[in-house]
C-alpha cells in the first residue's frame, strides 16, 4: 500500500451508504477526501464522522455539468492536485413494467449513473495528466447488474453495464497519463437503497423473499485498499457482496 498522508480523493454520493463508508474507510487509510453530495448536512453527517481535518463536504449535483465543474474547481483550488476518485453516486428507477418506463425515468437514471461518471472521469483525467508527480486512479461503482439484472432494472442494469465499458475504455485511455481505472461491484450492501430487502424484493420466479445482506464497512475497505495501491498496479474488477445473496447459481 502507498503512503496516502498527503492524498486527495474525490467521493461522490458521499453522504450516506456506500459513499459514506467508502470515505471514512479512505480518511482513515489517510486520505484527505473531498465529500461530494446534493445534501450539505448529510455530508457534514460524514465528515464529523471521519477524524478531524480529513475531509471537505462539496454540495454537488451529478446532473448538472456546471456543478460537477465547480467541484473539481474546488478541488484544485483548494489541494492542487486529485489522487483518487471514487465515481459512487447513483440511483434507480421506479420497479414498473419495462413498456410502461418514461422516457424522463430512463434519462434520470442514465444521467446521474453513466454522464455523470463520464463527466467527474474527464475532469479527473484533465487534472491527473498534468499534476507531479502525475497520474492518479479512479474507481467506478458497478453492480451485481453488471453481470446480471433484476427484475423491472432496465435503466440501472443499462447504466451499470455501460460503467463496465466505461471502466475498460478510461483504463486503456489513462495508461499513457499513469491514470489506473477499476471497477467495484457490489452487491447488497447494507444501506438506505437496500432496507427494503429486509422484507422481501422480488425474484424473477415471481416471489417477494428476504435477502441477505452485509455491512458497508466492508465495501469501504475494499474501495480503500483499490485506493492504496501503487499506480503500477491496478485491481480492474472486484465483486463485494453479500456471501449468501441469491447471485451465483440458481438462486
Amino acid at each position: 500500500m502507498t503512503e496516502a498522508k498527503n492524498k486527495i480523493a474525490v467521493v461522490t454520493g458521499a453522504g450516506t451508504g456506500v459513499g459514506r463508508a467508502a470515505s471514512l474507510a479512505l480518511m482513515n487509510a489517510g486520505f484527505t477526501v473531498v465529500l461530494a453530495g446534493r445534501r450539505l448536512d448529510k455530508l457534514e453527517e460524514t465528515a464529523k464522522l471521519g477524524p478531524a481535518g480529513k475531509s471537505l463536504p462539496v454540495p454537488s449535483d451529478m446532473t448538472d455539468p456546471g456543478s460537477i465543474a465547480a467541484l473539481f474547481a474546488k478541488v484544485m483550488d483548494t489541494y492542487g492536485r486529485l489522487d483518487v476518485l471514487f465515481n459512487n453516486a447513483g440511483m434507480g428507477a421506479p420497479p414498473v413494467n419495462f413498456e410502461d418506463l418514461s422516457l424522463a425515468q430512463w434519462q434520470a437514471v442514465v444521467a446521474t449513473n453513466l454522464t455523470g461518471p463520464f463527466l467527474c472521469t474527464q475532469h479527473a483525467f484533465r487534472i491527473m495528466k498534468d499534476q507531479t508527480p502525475r497520474g492518479g486512479r479512479i474507481i467506478n461503482n458497478g453492480s451485481i447488474s453488471a453481470h446480471a439484472p433484476r427484475p423491472y432494472s432496465s435503466a440501472y442494469t443499462s447504466t451499470k453495464h455501460a460503467i463496465t465499458g466505461l471502466t475498460k475504455a478510461t483504463n486503456l485511455d489513462g495508461r499513457g497519463y499513469d491514470i489506473a481505472v477499476g471497477q467495484i461491484d457490489i452487491g447488497n450492501a447494507a444501506t438506505p437503497m437496500t432496507d427494503r430487502m429486509v422484507e422481501g424484493v422480488l425474484q424473477p420466479d415471481g416471489r417477494k423473499i428476504p435477502e441477505p445482506r452485509m455491512d458497508s464497512k466492508a465495501v469501504g475497505d475494499a474501495v480503500a485498499y483499490m485506493a492504496g495501491l501503487p499506480l503500477d498496479a491496478n485491481v480492474l474488477f472486484m465483486t463485494v457482496m453479500a456471501s449468501k445473496m441469491p447471485f451465483v447459481g440458481r438462486g
